[in-house]
């Protein structure tokens, strides 16, 4: 049966991948996303695709005001939200974050305060309709703080645990709420990184993230080989892992 389908941050490579797999189920969306230009490009993909485009939101989701607003276009628009995705975010210049405080504060504001708030405005929603799944990325950067990246880490790590005591609130009402923590992905956000053999493709990580979401499962590394590697990076003793250059 075809979904209805939010998405936040619908221009990012994550999410256009995950759109047109439920594209091909005929599913109906609402596409929010900053940029005007590749907002409409995407949509029309996904009409072609077969898919219905209810409506789509110009949003600067940094304005924590509006994120109500938004949520309740997207009711109006689509009656019953089945599955909604929070994807949009940065990734920061760590020296930059440590010399400037208003960069540190605005990397965690995206990736953890603008994704919280979002995802409060839908669990109402989720809440009163008692139903539908929230799915969010996050990363396998929270898992622990490294000198190289623990401004976003931080960031990441709070957002994972805000989500599994939502999953909590929202399980007795029949909705479900879904951490993706990828690893490293070959997106235009990582397009200056050095690539190799633990990095995957949007559409790799997009069919986990959907396959998920259909089992209703609660956490997932994306791929799979990132639960292990995270495991034993969590395991380093503390005395050892100050030392460590990651």
């Amino acid at each position: 049966m075809p979904m209805n389908v939010l998405i936040f941050g619908a221009t990012s490579a994550i999410a256009q991948a995950v759109a047109r797999r439920y594209a091909d189920t005929q599913a109906t969306f609402v596409l929010v996303a900053r940029d005007a230009a590749k907002l409409a490009a995407n949509a029309a993909d996904l009409t072609a695709r077969g898919a219905t485009v209810s409506a789509t939101l110009v949003a600067d989701l940094e304005d924590g005001d509006r994120h109500g607003e938004w949520v309740a276009a997207a009711v109006a628009a689509l009656g019953t939200l089945d599955v909604v995705l929070i994807a949009h975010g940065t990734l920061p210049d760590q020296a930059q974050c440590e010399a400037d405080d208003a960069a540190m504060r605005q990397a965690i504001d995206v990736n953890f305060g603008s994704a919280a708030s979002i995802a409060t405005h839908v669990a109402r929603e989720l809440e009163r309709q008692r139903s539908g799944t929230l799915a969010v990325i996050a990363s396998v950067a929270g898992d622990r703080g490294k000198r190289s990246n623990y401004v976003y880490g931080a960031a990441k790590a709070g957002l994972a645990v805000y989500l599994q005591g939502l999953r909590a609130r929202l399980a007795s009402c029949g909705a479900s709420v879904l951490t993706i923590k990828p690893g490293f992905v070959d997106t235009p956000m990582t397009a200056g990184f050095a690539k190799g053999a633990l990095w995957a493709t949007p559409e790799r990580v997009a069919a986990a993230i959907c396959r998920a979401i259909a089992a209703r499962r609660t956490v997932i590394y994306v791929p799979s080989f990132w639960r292990p590697i995270m495991w034993v990076i969590r395991m380093i003793p503390e005395r050892i892992f100050i030392r460590m250059r990651m």
